[in-house]
């Protein structure tokens, strides 16, 4: 039914699962045996990257299809697709270094911010109209 919004949930999932591999990938590198979630700079921010990021899908997700539903799915899949862009950055920004990762940490939460207001908006406005 939501094609485009279907495609952004797969590119935001695919997205933490490569966050994920780096995390596993940085393990070996600098030699961090679990269950440690402690080491040298590049390895916790890699860590860093893939927690943020699974602490912002929590929200992400749900917003994203409420806003589709309540509001507009075309216009939630490109609000959805700015937000894989943005987290995107934030991982690269952030695995160079801690400061570098603030232009994608911004345009993700704002995007995330934007579906989640929109999707209250459009869920008060649904139901002021069925009253």
């Amino acid at each position: 039914m939501f094609p485009l919004v279907s495609l952004v949930t797969v590119l935001a999932l695919i997205l933490f699962v490569v966050v994920t591999i780096n995390v596993g990938r940085a393990r070996v590198k600098y030699g961090v045996k679990p269950p440690a979630m402690s080491g040298p700079p590049e390895f916790e921010r890699a860590i860093r990257v893939q927690q943020n990021t699974l602490e912002q899908l929590i929200v992400f997700l749900p917003a994203l299809w409420l806003f589709a539903h309540f509001v507009r799915p075309d216009v939630a899949a490109v609000i959805g697709g700015i937000w894989v862009i943005g987290r995107g950055l934030y991982a690269w920004g952030y695995y160079q270094a801690a400061e570098k990762r603030l232009l994608g940490f911004a345009i993700g939460f704002s995007s995330g911010m934007i579906l989640l207001l929109g999707s209250l908006v459009g869920i008060v406005l649904q139901l002021v109209r069925s009253v």
